[in-house]
């Protein structure tokens, strides 16, 4: 009886992390992209990660994973709240079919995910990235103006 009801509770704490095998983990900034449908997904956000961080996490996933996507548009389908896809997280849900939406999709000049509509190109989106790529000639730069 008792491995009886470990094992149920094993089964039930692994389904979530069983499904889990389709998440992926952004190389950049390791944020997790969790695919909804064929063409949305949501954005976990973590490790302090701001707009710019969960956009560049969103082309991340567009661009390995929806290649057939990179030339187009990304869309804010839900504002950052509370995770579609697991609860007590945040995250944002993405997509590339703007006509989903149900509103007229907005570009604006500031980078915001609190807002359902927005849109940007995926490329625009994916030079976020670079936030998160240490070049050495900056470190040797900095090491030799500092005396090293």
């Amino acid at each position: 009886m008792r491995n009886g009801i470990l094992s149920l509770a094993f089964a039930v704490l692994a389904g979530p992390a069983a499904s889990a095998t389709t998440v992926f983990e952004t190389p950049q900034n390791h944020l997790l992209v969790v695919p909804l449908n064929a063409t949305d997904f949501e954005v976990i956000e973590s490790r302090g990660a701001g707009p710019r961080g969960i956009w560049c996490a969103a082309a991340s996933y567009v661009d390995s994973r929806m290649a057939q996507a990179r030339t187009g548009d990304l869309f804010v389908k839900s504002a950052r709240g509370p995770s579609v896809s697991g609860v007590g997280r945040i995250g944002v849900v993405f997509t590339i079919n703007g006509a989903e939406l149900g509103q007229k999709p907005v570009q604006s000049y500031s980078i915001s995910v609190d807002r359902a509509g927005e849109r940007l190109p995926v490329q625009h989106a994916y030079q976020f990235c670079r936030d998160y790529i240490l070049d050495t000639s900056d470190i040797v730069y900095r090491l030799n103006r500092s005396g090293w």
